[in-house]
């Protein structure tokens, strides 16, 4: 019979088991590591324009999310089954989410909006590196840092009044 401190370290080495062989590590720290740094681009353009959620809690959110996934598949989810795990994420991240939104007193005094938005695409980011589509997580954070770039300047271009409507204003009469 084992002495009762040779069954703890055979207990402590088989819960460190989940990772057997140096394909299984490597894919883990790589959908781990794109999931990061995805996720930190995001957070620091957010933080590079002073908002609330930055560079730590987006790599969070989406490392937390691949994390979720990879697990899941490491323990043999159906492709269904998964689905579900998917759908939990996507509900927890939206409640976090909804904690970044403030409102003011009035009707339009709405803030955080975007970054509750950039918050909830980060953990989309992030199941997108979990499940080993890291092509599919980097589309996905170029497009979204293209909106959080281009947009604005649409935007602002948009609102600017055009030199020739500006000419056909009549002025108002001059006092007397």
């Amino acid at each position: 019979m084992n002495p009762w401190w040779q069954q703890v370290g055979d207990t402590i080495v088989a819960e460190f088991s989940d990772l057997t062989d140096p394909t299984q590590v490597t894919r883990a720290v790589l959908r781990l590591f794109v999931a990061a740094l995805l996720g930190g681009l995001l957070g620091w353009e957010r933080e590079h324009h002073g908002k609330a959620a930055g560079v730590r809690t987006h790599m969070l959110v989406a490392m937390g999310a691949a994390l979720f996934v990879l697990v899941s598949q490491q323990a043999g989810m159906a492709a269904g089954d998964l689905s579900r795990v998917i759908q939990g994420i996507t509900a927890g991240v939206g409640f976090l989410c909804a904690g970044t939104i403030l409102k003011g007193n009035r009707l339009d005094d709405v803030k955080g909006l975007t970054t509750a938005a950039g918050l909830w695409l980060t953990a989309a980011v992030g199941v997108a590196a979990g499940m080993g589509r890291e092509s599919t997580a980097v589309l996905g954070t170029v497009l979204a840092l293209a909106v959080l770039a281009v947009v604005p300047m649409v935007v602002r271009f948009g609102e600017q009044p055009s030199p020739l409507l500006a000419e056909e204003k009549p002025s108002p009469p001059k006092a007397p």
